[in-house]
This record gives C-alpha cells, sequence and structure tokens, in this order.
C-alpha cells in the first residue's frame, strides 16, 4: 500500500500530542515540519509493520529520502523524552486507564544467531 498523505486520525493524534506538550513545556512543543515527518512516520509504521526507513520511502511515494528521514530522526531537536511521557499518558487517558504496569518487551523479534562480533549470542 502507497500512501501520499497520512490519515486524519494520525494527524489529529500528532497535532494532540504537540499541544500537550506545548501545555507542559511550551519550549519544547513540535513544529509543523516535525508534526508532519511524524505523522508521516507513524502512518508508515502502520503500513510496513516495521521502523526502517527504506520501507518508509518506498511507501511515501518518493516524497521523502532515506536520508531525509534519517536525518530528521537524529538531528532534529524532538524532546523524545515529553514525546513519549505525554504521548502514554494521552493514551492512558483515552482508555480510562488508572492503574497497571507498563513493559517494553521485544523478545518476539527473530536475533540473528549466527554474528561472530557479539558475543555469547548463541546462549
Amino acid at each position: 500500500m502507497l500512501f501520499d498523505e497520512p490519515l486524519p486520525f494520525i494527524k489529529n493524534y500528532v497535532s494532540q500530542l504537540s499541544e500537550a506538550i506545548k501545555t507542559i513545556c511550551p519550549e519544547k512543543q513540535l513544529s509543523r515540519t516535525q508534526q508532519y515527518w511524524l505523522s508521516f512516520c507513524v502512518m508508515a509504521i502502520m503500513v510496513t509493520n516495521s521502523v526502517c526507513w527504506s520501507r518508509f520511502q518506498k511507501v511515501g511515494i518518493g516524497q521523502y529520502r532515506i536520508g531525509a528521514l534519517s536525518w530528521m530522526f537524529r538531528k532534529s531537536r524532538i524532546s523524545w523524552e515529553s514525546l513519549l511521557q505525554v504521548s502514554v499518558c494521552m493514551i492512558l487517558q483515552r482508555y480510562g486507564i488508572t492503574e497497571g504496569n507498563i513493559g517494553i518487551d521485544d523478545t518476539d523479534k527473530k536475533r540473528s544467531k549466527s554474528t561472530t562480533k557479539i558475543s555469547h549470542v548463541h546462549s
């Protein structure tokens, strides 16, 4: 599936993120370019089911080059800590979750067992 613009609910979510960040810390709000880039990346993650700049470029119908996508991720001054905190709080509020534990686990991902550069990979 190819797309040239993120879906409205993704744009809405990202704009709500920006507003929430602005209320916490006004100098760390997302710019329009950052909001558009983040919307594009969320949409690309949903479409490709991965976080891969090469795949993002392919499904984005050439809107971004790999270098531009990764540059924005590495060099833009997005407050990733605020973004994660606000995003989790928004999701918890949306679904009315008032207590529980959050665990980030990626053990279901297949890993290479044939590398020689990392010790103890086989165990």
